[in-house]
């Protein structure tokens, strides 16, 4: 499957900041690198016309997985505020607020922090990205028309697996134990995100 350049990408992405605002989603298996076009993106636009606002600030506090027997299955579909996201993505679409603070997950305490992320109100483009935002089952129906564009990320599954072992040791993690969440919950993750491919806008592959 050939994948539009980068620098297609982002004129795809400029389009969007022109006319009123509008949000811009990629969506993707955890480790698909979601975190890194998004940062690239909004880089290259600047910051007076992209915000990046993730899906991860709404993780439920590990007090609260605890209390409800989810903790190790932190990233599954119930694990997740989706109320609080869908209401954050309201606001941000209605543009009433002069500046909308949202919530930015932070790995290296893999907690949420609140109110982290401002979003000013004459920026015209705002990019969230996460694993849910094309699931449409439960509470997560509620996204439906709140995101304008939708790019869905699949890198080839050795490399991501590889990117997302690193990443679990690199924020804590010893190597097995890395490996058993990659293939364990976070791959019972990926099988349901991927179920919502056929939904997204543009299938993106990076490498």
């Amino acid at each position: 499957m050939s994948t539009p350049p980068f620098e297609d990408l982002l004129e795809r992405a400029r389009a969007m900041t022109t006319g009123p605002r509008r949000i811009l989603g990629l969506v993707g298996a955890p480790g698909s690198g979601k975190s890194t076009l998004a940062a690239r993106l909004a880089g290259a636009l600047g910051p007076r016309r992209c915000v990046v606002v993730p899906m991860d600030g709404y993780h439920y506090a590990d007090v609260v997985l605890e209390a409800l027997g989810r903790r190790d299955r932190k990233g599954a579909s119930d694990t997740f505020d989706v109320g609080g996201y869908v209401s954050l993505l309201r606001r941000l679409r209605s543009g009433e607020e002069a500046v909308v603070h949202a919530p930015e997950f932070r790995r290296e305490i893999e907690e949420p922090v609140g109110s982290a992320l401002p979003v000013p109100r004459e920026v015209p483009l705002v990019l969230t990205e996460g694993n849910y935002l094309l699931l449409r089952e439960g509470p997560w129906a509620a996204l439906e028309g709140l995101i304008d564009e939708t790019w869905y990320l699949e890198p080839p599954e050795e490399l991501r697996l590889e990117r997302l072992v690193a990443r679990h040791v690199a924020f804590g993690k010893d190597p097995a134990a890395a490996r058993a969440w990659a293939l364990g919950s976070d791959a019972a993750n990926a099988r349901v995100i991927a179920a919502t491919r056929e939904r997204a806008d543009l299938v993106v592959t990076p490498s």
